[in-house]
Order: structure tokens, then C-alpha cells, then sequence
């Protein structure tokens, strides 16, 4: 193993390599973040940071654990099931599996956030409170969905496994540090929670297509993902500024 490090650090482009899946690995955990800080955020306020710190430190171990196993995770790529002439390997279905519960999910929290008081239906939830238990649970199987997925794509990038390993660990401690003041941000910007899910529902979507063959590349999501946080952040910004020119009407009217 130390003369694998030994061997890597002297390597051009295995400090590419690794470059690219640090990038990769924090992109990807931008989806899982959302989720953390939407979910988290329902727990009273004494338990969010402890829910947060638990369900990522509990991913990267599950993260790592996956690295461990990627020989057999590589092999999940592998047809299991045909259905009307395609097949389906389990990477595929694990994608479809995560995507209906991410869409499940976002649609569950719009439909609150924009009928809170709707009574009982399919979408009820009021007698049933949110622990930080059941977060972290949450939490855990979110991030295997992305977990299979991204380590699948690591291995098409790079045959060190050491390097999988430094730019996981590097992802999770950004996520770790990123994640508090992530949620504070959504929590006192209301109109940013509707965005988030928004993006989860384009995400779980997306996860659903993949698992069907239909590939969308990442960057048209997250592109579109960035210009609506450029265009919400302008709405903030004008809403702000209007705020201070009522702020000084009224002053100035005293």
C-alpha cells in the first residue's frame, strides 16, 4: 500500500485523477447536501447540526466500505433482468429504486409547503415527527444511490483505489464543513426551499432516465441548476434592496 502512495505521488497523472474525482465527488455531493439541509431542518433546532455531522460521517463510512467492495461493485453494471427487450443491471435498478423515493420525497415537501394545511391524504404526514433517527436513515440511503453511481464512474477514471479513497475522504469532510451553513442559508431564505426541491425533483428524475438507459448529462443539470440559483439570487438581492428604500421611506417620514 505505501509503495502504491509512493508510486501515485510521483505521478502526473494520478494527481489529475485525483483532481477530477475530488471535483466530481464534491458536485455530486451538492445533490446530497440539498437533501441533508431540507431534511435536517425539520428537526428541531437543538438536533440539526448533531443530525448532520451523524448522517455524513455515517456516509463516508458507508462511502469507504464501498471502496472496499469495489470489485464486486463494478460488476453491478451486468444485465440481471430483461424487461420488453432491455436489460437492467442493478446499478440500473438501484438508480430507478433512489430516483422514486428522491421524487417521492420532493413532491411530498412541495405539497406541504404549498398546501400545509390540505387535511388527510396520500401525502399526510402530520402524525408521524421526523427523528433524528429516521434522518440519518434517509441520509444513509440517498448517499448509497450516489455512492454506486459515482464509484462506478471513478473506476472508468482511475484503477488506484488509494486515490478513490483521498477524494472521498476529501468530498465528505467539504460536505461535513459546507453542511451547517448550507441549511442556516435555506432555513432563513424560504423561497430558496422551493428551489431545492425543485432541484431534487430534477435530480431524482434524472436518477430514474439514467436507470432506464436514457443518459442526460450531468452538466445540462447542473447548469440549469446554477442559472435558477443566479436568477433566485437576483430576486433576493432586489427584494433586499427593497426592503432598505421602505426602511428609509418610512425613517425619513418620522
Amino acid at each position: 500500500m505505501i509503495e502504491s502512495l509512493a508510486q501515485i505521488a510521483t505521478d502526473p497523472a494520478a494527481w489529475i485523477a485525483l483532481a477530477t474525482l475530488i471535483a466530481m465527488e464534491v458536485v455530486l455531493g451538492i445533490d446530497n447536501l440539498v437533501f441533508i439541509s431540507i431534511l435536517t431542518n425539520k428537526l428541531p433546532a437543538s438536533e440539526r447540526s448533531r443530525a448532520r455531522r451523524l448522517g455524513i460521517g455515517g456516509a463516508l463510512v458507508m462511502r469507504l466500505a464501498l471502496l472496499a467492495t469495489v470489485s464486486i461493485i463494478v460488476k453491478l453494471t451486468a444485465p440481471v433482468a430483461t424487461v420488453m427487450g432491455h436489460g437492467f443491471s442493478w446499478r440500473d435498478l438501484i438508480l430507478i429504486a433512489g430516483g422514486l423515493f428522491l421524487v417521492w420525497k420532493a413532491t411530498k415537501e412541495i405539497h406541504h409547503s404549498v398546501d400545509p394545511d390540505a387535511g388527510h391524504d396520500v401525502f399526510d404526514t402530520k402524525q408521524v415527527t421526523l427523528g433524528v433517527g429516521a434522518a440519518i436513515g434517509q441520509i444513509l440511503v440517498l448517499d448509497l444511490i450516489f455512492s454506486v453511481d459515482s464509484i462506478i464512474t471513478a473506476v472508468g477514471m482511475t484503477t488506484h483505489v488509494p486515490i478513490m479513497f483521498i477524494a472521498v475522504i476529501v468530498a465528505v469532510t467539504v460536505m461535513l464543513f459546507a453542511a451547517d451553513p448550507l441549511s442556516n442559508f435555506i432555513h432563513k431564505n424560504p423561497t430558496i426551499v422551493m428551489l431545492a426541491l425543485g432541484f431534487l425533483l430534477m435530480i431524482g428524475t434524472m436518477l430514474i432516465a439514467d436507470g432506464f438507459g436514457v443518459h442526460v448529462p450531468k452538466g445540462y443539470i447542473y447548469s440549469a441548476m446554477a442559472f435558477s440559483g443566479l436568477v433566485e439570487g437576483l430576486n433576493m438581492m432586489s427584494r433586499r434592496a427593497r426592503k432598505k428604500r421602505r426602511e428609509r421611506r418610512a425613517a425619513a417620514g418620522q
